[in-house]
């Protein structure tokens, strides 16, 4: 058997009515810590990994993202599978994603991190995203 397709668990999406709402809950109350913020959204921090909470102001429909080595031979390998692509690929802020079904209905969006990863300022604000060849994979 080839290795398994899904590294890890990216995000778990959750849907909030405004960001600093959301921090207040997730961040102050429940001890999350505060990985990046952009205008709609913000990464907290879940213990155990690096996996992260992304608090959405905006409605999200695919509530789980999983991370994947290369979203283009994902989708092929999820297809050969018996699964089937939805959307994509399609270029995301840090790599590429693609949108897809399983054979039971459960739709995902599978991501990888070809760009790089997100960087902040001083007060976590996405600034930017440095390139994936400056850190270790």
């Amino acid at each position: 058997m080839s290795d398994p397709l899904i590294r890890k668990v990216d995000c778990v999406h959750v849907e909030v009515s405004d960001i600093d709402s959301g921090l207040a809950f997730y961040r102050d109350r429940l001890g999350h810590e505060l990985l990046w913020r952009g205008k709609t959204s913000a990464g907290l921090r879940m213990s155990g990994g690096d996996s992260e909470l992304v608090l959405n102001t905006e409605p999200w429909k695919w509530k789980t993202d999983l991370q994947v080595e290369s979203v283009e031979l994902a989708a092929r390998r999820f297809e050969e599978a018996g699964g089937s692509v939805l959307s994509g690929p399609f270029d995301i802020e840090i790599g590429k994603a693609v949108v897809v079904r399983d054979p039971w209905g459960n739709e995902f969006v599978l991501l990888d991190a070809s760009k790089g990863q997100l960087t902040t300022d001083s007060d976590k604000n996405v600034v930017g995203v440095e390139p994936r060849s400056t850190h270790a994979p």
